[in-house]
């Protein structure tokens, strides 16, 4: 490859646009915001790409599926400036994400295992019972009403919150997952799950999604990171030939 480089062999935007399925303009857009090198232009103005913006492409696109499109742009950016560890940093950085999100879904597993099954007969209390039971205060619980983790009914004479085996299964749950150190926006739509499919049982097709997601995700890590080591070395190899 770095032959092909000191030799100058140029590629047309459109050679580098066909290969990942991208418009011409797209590529010109990686090159002005620095996700792809600068590109030499010709007498008439022409840019002229070469195989170091084909391997830089190649690895912007790699980086996408495990990094995301902000990120897998800010490690090109710092590449193509010269800033490699600050590239490195970003790529620690999602890792460290994706090990925060398996550990969230451990969390969410485990919460849903400790729920056991209430019954329907012992499932009504009152707040003050039920804030007794999960060891929290009764504002606690009705914070998590406004916030629409639990939704208990309202006794018609007393007006008194009644808390059904569903309402106490939710409250479990909200419970686990605030130990886990979860917001309570980030446990709604969970709870929202729980409650349209009419218990925890159903969400296991909905963990393995989750953890198949996982694993792709860390699979295309592995595949950016080989497609961006591939570029470094190109990018040193041009170097070299340049100090020659």
């Amino acid at each position: 490859m770095s032959r092909n480089l000191q030799n100058g062999r140029q590629l047309r935007p459109v050679d580098l646009a066909r290969r990942h399925g991208l418009s011409t303009q797209a590529i010109r857009n990686y090159e002005a915001v620095g996700i792809l090198p600068d590109a030499e232009r010709t007498p008439r103005g022409y840019r002229a790409y070469t195989p170091l913006h084909a391997h830089a492409l190649h690895a912007f696109v790699a980086l996408v599926p495990g990094h995301g499109h902000r990120t897998a742009a800010s490690i090109m950016q710092a590449i193509n400036r010269d800033a490699t560890e600050n590239a490195l940093e970003l790529i620690d950085e999602s890792h460290a994400q994706l090990v925060g999100d398996r550990n969230t879904l451990r969390a969410v597993e485990a919460a849903l295992r400790d729920l056991g099954p209430v019954a329907q007969e012992r499932g009504d209390t009152f707040v003050g019972p039920l804030a007794g039971k999960l060891g929290i205060r009764p504002a606690t619980l009705r914070k998590w009403e406004r916030a629409g983790l639990v939704q208990p009914r309202r006794d018609p004479q007393t007006g008194y919150r009644i808390y059904s085996a569903a309402d106490v299964r939710d409250a479990l749950l909200v419970q686990q997952l605030r130990r886990g150190g979860y917001l309570l926006e980030q446990i709604a739509p969970l709870i929202g799950r729980v409650r349209a499919a009419g218990g925890v049982a159903p969400l296991e097709s909905m963990l393995c999604d989750w953890h198949a997601r996982l694993s792709a995700r860390s699979r295309a890590m592995l595949t950016g990171a080989a497609a961006l080591d591939a570029y470094l070395d190109v990018r040193s190899d041009l170097a070299l030939a340049e100090s020659d």
